[in-house]
C-alpha cells in the first residue's frame, strides 16, 4: 500500500466545527471508497473514549471520527490529549496512557519531548490509509504558543500536511477571523495554507459572495465552498464542555415530559453519556449551571464523570446542590451517580497519593452506604452485562482510579462480565455505577425511562440515529463544498 496522503483541517478558533467537519470529510471518502484513518497531534478534552488496540484513551472526537471510517479505534489517531484537573493543571496521556500531570507553563517546555511520540503515532496510521484526516487544536494565530507547537502550524511544517483552514460563520466575524489569521502566520506557515471553508452558515449562501471574493483577495486563498448549519449535526456527539454553552436543554415535548437534570461540574467529563437522552422526545434534559437551582420537577437527577472528583464535589456544596439534592429526594425523586458521581454519593472520598488533586479525604454526600479510595492503576475497558432492576443488557465502558466499597455495593446496580459494579439504597431511589455509556443500550433506556414515567416509552435507535446523522453529513460536504478539490490539495 502506497503511503497515505493527507489534509489538515486547522481552525480560526475553538468550536468553530472541525471536529465535525473532519468525520463528515472521513465518511464522504469513505463512501468513494477509500480507507481513511482520523489523527489529532495534541487534543484538550475530558470528553475520552477507551480504545480497541489494548485499553488506552484517546479524545472522544477522534472516537467519532474513527467511527465515520468504520475502524476501530487506536491510540494512535491522538497520541497527545490532555484532561484538564483544574484550572491550572492538567494530566498528560500520551499514545493513550498517563504520562505526567503538569500545568501549562510546565506543558510549554514539555512539548518538545513529546514530537517523537506523535511522529511515530502518525506514521503508523499513514502506513495503513489511502487517507489520513488531520485535526488541528484551537487556532495557528495563537502566536504566543508557536514555539514547539505540534498541534496546529508546528505539525503542518514538519509533516509536510496541507491545512485548510475553517471559520466559523454563525458566530460573526469570519472575514475578519480568517484574514486576520493570515496576517498573523509566518511565511513557512502561509504556504501550507491550501484554502478555507465557511462553516455553519444559516440562510442563502449567495448572499455571501462578496465575502469570499473579499478573503480570497485579501489572503490569495481559495474557497472550497460554504457549509451550511446542518441540523443533523445536533445528533452527533459533542466534543467538549465548550459545546454545552450557557444552558442546554432537549427540545420539549408534551407536558408529560421526563425532566432529567445534570448539575454542570466544573470539571465535567464524558457528558455525552447523556446524549442518548437528548434525543428522546420524551425526554426534557437540562444541563444546571452554576448558580442555578436543581429543577423542582425533575424526575431523576445525574451526577455525572468528573476530572477532578473532590475539587467537583465541593464545587457541588459550593453551588447548594446538595441542599437541591436532599430537597429532590424528599419529593419522590431518584438520583443516579456516575463514575465520580457515584463517588460522591458516598459516605467519603480519600485521594492518599495526591492522583487528582492535594492529598486529602472529605466527607462525601452520605447517600449510598459505600466509601472510595482514589489509589492504583487507572481503569481502561470496555463492557457488558446486564441492569439490575430492568434486567435489561448494557454495553459501556470504565475510566477511572480508585475502588468504592461498602454495604450499598451488596446490592449492585449491574452484573458486568465476571463481576459487579455499583450500588443501590434499600429503595432502590439512589444508585451509582462507574459504567459510562450505559444509556446507549435502546432496550435498557426504554426499560429505565418506563420506570420513571410510569408508562411504557418507546425509544429511538441510538445507534443509528448516529450513522445516519454520519451519512448526511458526508452528504451535505458532498453537496456544498468541493470534494474534488479536497482530494486534490492532499499530499
Amino acid at each position: 500500500m502506497k503511503p497515505a496522503r493527507s489534509l489538515m483541517f486547522q481552525g480560526t478558533g475553538s468550536d468553530v466545527g472541525k471536529s465535525v467537519l473532519c468525520a463528515g470529510v472521513i465518511r464522504a471518502l469513505v463512501k468513494r471508497g477509500h480507507r481513511v484513518l482520523p489523527f489529532k497531534p495534541q487534543n484538550m478534552s475530558n470528553n475520552a473514549a477507551v480504545t480497541a488496540d489494548g485499553g488506552g484513551e484517546i479524545g472522544r472526537a477522534q472516537a467519532l471520527q474513527a467511527r465515520a471510517a468504520g475502524v476501530p479505534t487506536s491510540v494512535h489517531m491522538n497520541p497527545v490529549l490532555l484532561k484538564p484537573q483544574g484550572d491550572r493543571t492538567s494530566q498528560i496521556v500520551v499514545q493513550g496512557k498517563v504520562y505526567a500531570q503538569s500545568d501549562a507553563r510546565g506543558y510549554l517546555t514539555r512539548k518538545a519531548e513529546l514530537w517523537p511520540f506523535v511522529a511515530e503515532s502518525y506514521a503508523k496510521l499513514k502506513a495503513d490509509a489511502d487517507f489520513v484526516i488531520v485535526e488541528g487544536a484551537g487556532s495557528p494565530a495563537e502566536v504566543n504558543l508557536r514555539a514547539n507547537d505540534i498541534a496546529n502550524m508546528g505539525f503542518a511544517t514538519r509533516a509536510d500536511v496541507p491545512v485548510v483552514l475553517v471559520g466559523d460563520i454563525n458566530r460573526g466575524g469570519v472575514i475578519a477571523s480568517l484574514v486576520g489569521t493570515a496576517a498573523l502566520l509566518e511565511p513557512e506557515e502561509l504556504a501550507m495554507i491550501a484554502g478555507y471553508v465557511i462553516n455553519k452558515f444559516r440562510g442563502d449562501a449567495s448572499l455571501f459572495d462578496d465575502g469570499l471574493k473579499i478573503i480570497t483577495q485579501r489572503t490569495g486563498w481559495p474557497s472550497f465552498g460554504v457549509l451550511p448549519f446542518l441540523p443533523e449535526v445536533a445528533r452527533l456527539p459533542a466534543e467538549d464542555a465548550v459545546a454545552l454553552g450557557t444552558v442546554q436543554e432537549s427540545p420539549n415535548g408534551n407536558g408529560g415530559d421526563i425532566v432529567i437534570a445534570v448539575p454542570q461540574l466544573k470539571q465535567i467529563a464524558n457528558f455525552d453519556d447523556f446524549d442518548p437522552l437528548k434525543q428522546e422526545p420524551g425526554v426534557r434534559l437540562v444541563f444546571v449551571t452554576p448558580g442555578e437551582p436543581l429543577p423542582p420537577d425533575a424526575a431523576l437527577v445525574i451526577l455525572p464523570g468528573s476530572k477532578a472528583t473532590i475539587s467537583d464535589l465541593k464545587f457541588l456544596r459550593a453551588q447548594g446542590w446538595d441542599i437541591d439534592l436532599v430537597a429532590h429526594l424528599r419529593r419522590g425523586g431518584r438520583v443516579l451517580g456516575i463514575c465520580g458521581g457515584y463517588q460522591m454519593l458516598g459516605h467519603s472520598i480519600a485521594d492518599p497519593g495526591g492522583l487528582e488533586g492535594p492529598a486529602e479525604a472529605v466527607e462525601g454526600l452520605g447517600l449510598l452506604a459505600v466509601d472510595t479510595v482514589l489509589t492504583g492503576s487507572k481503569t481502561l475497558t470496555e463492557t457488558d452485562g446486564f441492569e439490575r432492576f430492568t434486567g435489561e443488557p448494557v454495553r459501556g465502558y470504565e475510566m477511572h482510579v480508585g475502588e468504592t466499597q461498602g454495604a450499598d455495593t451488596a446490592r449492585p446496580l449491574l452484573r458486568l462480565s465476571g463481576r459487579h459494579d455499583g450500588a443501590v439504597t434499600d429503595d432502590g431511589r439512589i444508585a451509582g455505577c462507574y459504567l459510562h455509556g450505559l444509556f446507549g443500550s435502546d432496550a435498557f433506556r426504554a426499560a429505565y425511562l418506563s420506570q420513571l414515567s410510569g408508562r411504557s416509552m418507546a425509544v429511538r435507535n441510538y445507534e443509528a440515529g448516529v450513522e445516519d446523522a454520519l451519512d448526511a453529513l458526508a452528504d451535505g460536504i458532498e453537496t456544498h463544498l468541493d470534494v474534488d478539490a479536497l482530494i486534490r490539495a492532499a499530499r
